[in-house]
């Protein structure tokens, strides 16, 4: 074999099979209340903070996750599972991606030493965390939309081989981002002979109107590791919502650079200074590890870490497997921090190119416990040495030519929203094809709207597919013949825009002609909730479900899926309102397996102490149960447990998801 083909990177498909769960059907209620997100700020955070900060943390916001959907249906019972993969390899690196769930590079494996790059998760679990319900631990996922992980990260990209600056294999990932109404593409390029994976990664507005952008690329590695990155104060963010400047390493006496030496969940988001190369750094006792590095676009730092504290050390196993060790994120981002939002002229684009690679740096120094500057100083010496500045800059320079290089073979398919968006923008997206062949059920309505003017009434009974609240689509949906389902999609997007009475309006319209009520009456349920209307939407909540199930045709993926959303948000409003007998009678129409469920046991619980049956409730927690979809965050079970907890008695371990001070 010559050294010319020891060193041919190739691409080639392949797949994994380990523990998992699949994903399951998307919840098919819109998403209609203001998201849950954690990274909210308390108004005294906000004082003193840099002016573009400020301005960027306030900086279109979302309201929802319109237009997707949540992903709420997946269990905790695994099985082997079997996921697609596409392999880029020269002889120093192989690069395992998961083109199916969000472009995610499962694996980093080095040949020369032998080691894992990465941390490489056992199992696929997904959990509540990203913006839109399921997400997964380990790897480096391509966090892009708002403030939280990305809707794409359990979904499919489009993938394709494409041709390298090097005359290679480039793999190319790219999709349409639907929060934010953006086409983007990562392009992996592994030279031959290459230490570094380069990743170019482009965001597009085709549009004739500003766009807010937010990217993090997110590296999960093994926590007992020390992170270090160029940077002498960070940005510390703490689950009780607030934001402060703090020293690195150390503060409050404590080395903060060490994941396992705070007791709670943290962000430090770092201060690089301008002029000063972007780099992050994760290396073991012996000085070995991960680095990643940027160019300058791509300006900030961060570290996430658990914690030792036992919320911290529950989460670990719940979004991995007891046993195998757990992980902290270093990550990369377009601003300082993940609660900013960065603005994207009209037709504009932002590029730039990462590389990622294996680090060795003499241990001493980087372990040293009195010498920041020193540590930080050997590894910025050791990454000059392996891979210079001038390199990264150059590599950036030679692939942005090749990024709008045409598919040589397309590998794997996403969804066909782009095609959609392209048809009805006339787009020009060179590189990244939105071929109308992607175009599928649930584009159809859509298609039809566009081409004829109005959405067809649906031939069978069924859930409402999805709804499009882009302005473009929101004004066809106006100009549209009223019929019951453009009123319901219309009123949705109403709603989306922050017209809220016109969406009631649109809503009543619907109801008044339309064969199927539920739908149109969950929308006004929950209008009244968000007006105080407490009564009321219990009504109409529990008119909704009982014409739920007389509809309901089956007990298929998309009838039961419905039946869950709605017996859940049914039986969640009828307590609210002190009517523990009618959210019973919606318990005990909901689907015996979907009873069985963590989260239904949950909701059983809340039901039995509603009733006065607080032996029951408790019993419900004594026997053990799973929410699967518990959201990060969530502080329900230990609100729950207090109801039912003796004086003094501790939450079981178990239940132990606390993230802040004081949650247990």
């Amino acid at each position: 074999m010559t050294d010319l083909q020891a060193e041919r990177t190739t691409l080639r498909r392949d797949v994994l099979t380990l523990p998992g769960v699949a994903v399951g059907a998307p919840d098919p209620l819109p998403p209609l209340r203001p998201l849950d997100e954690l990274h909210e700020l308390d108004d005294r955070s906000k004082q003193g903070m840099p002016r573009d900060m400020a301005r960027q943390i306030g900086y279109e916001k979302l309201r929802s996750v319109l237009p997707e959907r949540l992903k709420n249906s997946y269990g905790r019972e695994r099985a082997p599972l079997t996921l697609d993969t596409l392999v880029i390899e020269n002889d120093r690196l192989r690069v395992m991606v998961l083109p199916g769930l969000g472009g995610r590079i499962h694996s980093m494996f080095h040949k020369p030493t032998g080691r894992e790059l990465l941390y490489r998760n056992p199992v696929f679990q997904p959990a509540d965390f990203a913006l839109n319900g399921a997400w997964f631990s380990g790897g480096i996922e391509w966090n892009i939309g708002a403030t939280g992980h990305t809707t794409l990260s359990c979904a499919p990209l489009h993938a394709a081989r494409v041709t390298a600056p090097d005359g290679g294999d480039m793999l190319r990932l790219w999709e349409w981002e639907r929060l934010r109404d953006l086409p983007f593409q990562v392009d992996l390029w592994l030279p031959a002979g290459s230490d570094f994976l380069h990743v170019g990664v482009r965001i597009r507005n085709p549009h004739e109107r500003p766009a807010p952008v937010y990217w993090w690329s997110n590296i999960a590695v093994p926590e007992e590791h020390r992170v270090l990155a160029p940077a002498d104060e960070a940005w510390h963010f703490g689950y009780e919502r607030s934001l402060r400047r703090v020293p690195v390493p150390e503060f409050d006496g404590v080395d903060r650079t060490y994941p396992l030496s705070g007791e709670y969940p943290a962000d430090y988001f770092y201060e690089v200074p301008d002029g000063q190369r972007r780099w992050i750094a994760a290396l073991d006792d012996d000085g070995h590890g991960l680095v990643q590095t940027s160019t300058d676009l791509l300006r900030g730092r961060k570290l996430f870490l658990w914690g030792h504290g036992a919320g911290g050390r529950r989460w670990q196993e719940w979004l991995t497997e007891p046993g195998t060790g757990g992980y902290a994120e270093i990550q990369a981002g377009l601003a300082r921090t993940q609660l900013e939002h960065v603005r994207l002229d009209a037709e504009g684009e932002f590029a730039w190119l990462e590389s990622y690679g294996p680090m060795s740096a003499a241990p001493d120094a980087v372990h040293s416990a009195e010498d920041w500057s020193a540590a930080r100083g050997e590894v910025e010496e050791c990454l000059e040495a392996a891979l210079p500045r001038a390199d990264v800059d150059a590599a950036y320079e030679a692939w942005r030519p090749h990024a709008d290089t045409e598919p040589v073979e397309l590998l794997a398919a996403g969804s066909g929203w782009g095609a959609l968006e392209v048809l009805r923008g006339d787009f020009k997206l060179p590189g990244t094809p939105f071929d109308e062949s992607t175009l599928g059920p649930a584009q159809t309505p859509w298609l039809d709207l566009l081409r004829t003017g109005s959405i067809p009434e649906p031939r069978r009974v069924g859930p409402p597919g999805p709804t499009l609240v882009a302005p473009h689509w929101r004004d066809m949906l106006e100009t549209a013949p009223a019929q019951p389902l453009t009123e319901y999609h219309l009123g949705v997007a109403q709603w989306h825009a922050g017209d809220l009475a016109q969406a009631v309006r649109s809503w009543e319209r619907g109801l008044e002609l339309s064969p199927s009520l539920w739908p149109l009456l969950r929308c006004l349920a929950v209008a009244d909730q968000e007006a105080g209307h407490r009564e009321r939407a219990a009504d109409r909540y529990a008119e909704a479900f009982d014409d739920l199930c007389q509809e309901r045709r089956d007990d298929g993926e998309a009838w039961t899926a419905a039946t869950a959303a709605l017996g859940r948000e049914a039986i969640d409003a009828l307590l609210a309102a002190r009517r523990p007998g009618p959210a019973r009678a919606v318990w005990e129409r909901l689907h015996t397996a979907t009873r069985a469920r963590g989260r239904f046991r949950l909701v059983e619980a809340r039901l039995l102490i509603a009733e006065g049956d607080r032996e029951a409730a408790r019993a419900v927690f004594d026997e053990g149960f799973e929410v699967a979809d518990l959201r990060e965050g969530s502080e329900v079970i230990a609100e729950l447990w207090a109801h039912l907890a003796a004086p003094g008695e501790r939450l079981p371990a178990q239940y132990d998801f606390s993230m802040r001070p004081g949650e247990s």
